[in-house]
Formats: C-alpha cells, sequence, structure tokens
C-alpha cells in the first residue's frame, strides 16, 4: 500500500467522526458530506507525512471547513450579523426542508438543543461542539476559530451558559454527540411538519419573508386555506403585534387564505423572536424582554396550515430563544 492509500484509507476510518463533526456544526447532512469532501481534497493537496496526531488534524480540516461554510452561509443574509467577535446571536439561515435531515436534527439533537445551537454565532457554535461534543483541547480549537485558548475558552462557555438558561444538562449534550449520523433507509419517510425541528425551519422562513417583504416566498409556504385566528387579547392589543401594518387594517379575531394572510404579514417592521412555546416551535411578540404575544403555527404536507396569535399567555411555558 502506497502513501495515498494508506491516507485515503485512514480518511475512511475518520469519516463517521469527520461527518459527525460537520453535522453537529451545520446542521445539514448534506453540508455536513460536502464539507467533508472538501476536507479530503485538502488533505490530499497537504503534506501529511510529519503528522503525528492524525485523528486531530483530519478534524482541525473539517472543523475549519465547516466554520468557512457557516459563515459564508450566514453572511448571505442581510438580517443576520455574522460577528464571531460579538456575543449577539444568529439565526439559521431557512433551507429547503430534507425530510431525512430534518429526521436526523430531531433524533440526534433535539428541537431544543437544535433551536439553541443556532442562536450562537459561528465560533461560539464551532467551539462548544468541538470542546463539549468531541472533547477537543481548546489549545487545538484555539487557531481554528483564530483566538486564543483562553478566549476559545470564552466562547463555549458563553455557548455552555445559554444551554444551561434553557434547561439543556450536560449529559444531553453528550448523548447528542454520540447519536451518528447515518441516513435512515430509502425506504423510510419522516414526517418532517411533526418534528419541532421542521416546524422551527418553517417559522424561520416565514419570519425571514415577512421581514423581507418577500410576497412570493411567503405565500409559497402558505396552504391555499390557511386560517389565522386571534384570541379576544391579541385583538385588542392590535397594532402591538405588528399585524395590518402592511394593509392599515387592525388585527381580527380570524382571516383566511393565503393571499389575505400573505398582503397583512408582508413587509412588516416587526420584530418576534424565536421562542418554544410549550415546547414547540413558535414566535413571540417580547417588548422589554417580557412577551406579550406568540404566534404558534401548525405545519401539514409542507406548508403552513394554522397560525394561531395569542396575547392571553396564561398557562402557557415560553422560552425565548433570542
Amino acid at each position: 500500500m502506497n502513501e495515498k492509500e494508506w491516507l485515503a484509507a485512514r480518511f475512511e476510518t475518520d469519516r463517521p467522526r469527520l461527518r459527525s463533526v460537520a453535522y453537529r456544526v451545520l446542521g445539514s447532512m448534506a453540508e455536513a458530506d460536502d464539507a467533508v469532501q472538501e476536507a479530503w481534497l485538502r488533505v490530499t493537496r497537504s503534506d501529511a507525512s510529519e503528522v503525528e496526531n492524525m485523528s486531530g488534524w483530519l478534524t482541525t480540516i473539517v472543523a475549519r471547513v465547516s466554520l468557512n461554510m457557516l459563515q459564508s452561509r450566514k453572511s448571505r443574509r442581510e438580517d443576520l450579523v455574522d460577528a464571531p467577535e460579538t456575543d449577539h446571536a444568529d439565526h439559521r439561515e431557512t433551507e429547503s426542508a430534507d425530510p431525512e435531515q430534518e429526521a436526523l436534527l430531531a433524533e440526534s439533537v433535539g428541537a431544543a438543543m437544535f433551536l439553541i445551537l443556532d442562536t450562537l454565532t459561528p465560533a461560539e457554535r464551532l467551539a462548544f461542539v468541538l470542546h463539549d461534543m468531541f472533547t477537543v483541547p481548546f489549545e487545538e480549537i484555539a487557531p481554528i476559530v483564530d483566538r486564543t485558548p483562553a478566549a476559545a475558552r470564552q466562547l463555549a462557555s458563553r455557548a455552555r451558559r445559554r444551554f444551561q438558561r434553557q434547561g439543556v444538562r450536560p449529559e444531553d449534550v453528550e448523548a447528542a454527540a454520540k447519536t451518528p449520523p447515518t441516513p435512515p433507509a430509502p425506504e423510510e419517510t419522516a414526517d418532517t411538519e411533526g418534528s419541532q425541528v421542521g416546524k422551527a425551519d418553517f417559522v424561520h422562513a416565514f419570519l425571514t419573508a415577512s421581514r423581507e417583504g418577500d410576497f412570493e416566498a411567503l405565500l409559497s409556504i402558505l396552504a391555499p386555506d390557511i386560517v389565522v385566528r386571534a384570541d379576544q387579547a391579541a385583538v385588542r392589543m392590535g397594532m402591538a403585534t405588528g399585524i395590518g401594518l402592511a394593509t392599515g387594517a387592525g388585527l381580527t379575531e380570524e382571516m383566511r387564505g393565503a393571499d389575505a394572510v400573505t398582503r397583512a404579514f408582508s413587509k412588516l417592521s416587526w420584530a418576534p423572536v424565536p421562542a418554544l412555546i410549550d415546547g414547540s416551535a413558535g414566535l413571540a411578540y417580547v417588548r422589554d424582554g417580557v412577551p406579550h404575544a406568540v404566534f404558534r403555527f401548525d405545519i401539514a404536507e409542507g406548508v403552513i396550515t394554522n397560525i394561531d396569535i395569542r396575547a392571553d399567555l396564561t398557562g402557557l411555558d415560553i422560552v425565548i430563544l433570542n
């Protein structure tokens, strides 16, 4: 076996771990595979003869590629801030729902953990994933995120505090890292609309299209016969929730049809934030750190079928993810 063949065999041995690292950083099976493939191309162009810790070296390469992809992905969105040196939170880019990918995310990370990961900056996410999920030392993480080991430790610590505030236990993080990202068999299907990760994608797509005034994008994710209902407390709040700003009409108890809903929600200057409402992905209208209204979504057959707006928050368990 020549050196190239040995290196290829060694890479294949580490591929499951490398794929897991990329998957946790990027949250996308397709992108994880792209990152691993790009890492292999970089490996073939490098001199590995002096490498003492092959697994560590390969992990570093995949981590660098994944970080670049994550930063590039977020920089393409004008409404996201990609600034690793700050503490501002990002939100996940809206992507086309991949049933296998969403099912895997729901199973291996869990809805709450996945949503929290998406509130981290790229550098925080990478530092947390590498250290807390894959026990990579901060001395090795530091050059990847262009920080000192102490600064890399702070990145992971900030991420860890966010998880702790949301009640995610260290053992949950360990379990997520140990779950291999193996795609389901081709004959298996995933009910992405039923998973909270899949729902989070639809909620984020709705919020993004609404903010950007993308009429077609908003229309495409709404069922033709969608129904928006608001309780009396929300109706009394009226303009405070942001509903009706595009049409000049106030919020009513019921609104029907994709066209009417799209006109009402398009080009709004509102700022709800992602939230878990009774454990389900949704949005919350927050003022001075206090939720005043929530938006709950029903998803079926790849579209939003119902939106429930409530300002009477009695009995609701609301976790703000921003």
